[in-house]
């Protein structure tokens, strides 16, 4: 898939090309999570609204894992994302800290 370089593929290490698989596959689940949720919002059918919960429900799993190996990889982005998710209070000051924490 070309069009997801912004820079020649052949010149890019094989890390690099694999973070930008991995972050490629981070959108393509946040697409599939909105698009279940659009689906499920509407759905009247409880059976089929069911198996729709349950599909996105494996996006979400999906989107975890993504998200959880590009963490590990990019240590820039662990810092500042460990001081904002799953914390309580205003998210622009965590975020603004997990700045500072990035530096």
């Amino acid at each position: 898939m070309a069009d997801q370089y912004h820079e020649p593929a052949h010149e890019l290490s094989d890390s690099t090309r694999t973070l930008v698989r991995m972050l490629t596959s981070l959108i393509e689940e946040v697409e599939a999570i909105n698009w279940y949720e659009q689906r499920i919002s509407i759905e009247k059918d409880s059976e089929a609204k069911a198996i729709l919960q349950n599909a996105q429900q494996e996006e979400f799993k999906h989107f975890g894992m993504n998200l959880e190996f590009l963490l590990r990889k990019m240590p820039t982005w662990r810092a500042t994302v460990k001081e904002i998710l799953f914390k309580d209070g205003d998210i622009v000051e965590l975020g603004e800290k997990g700045e500072e924490a990035a530096e």
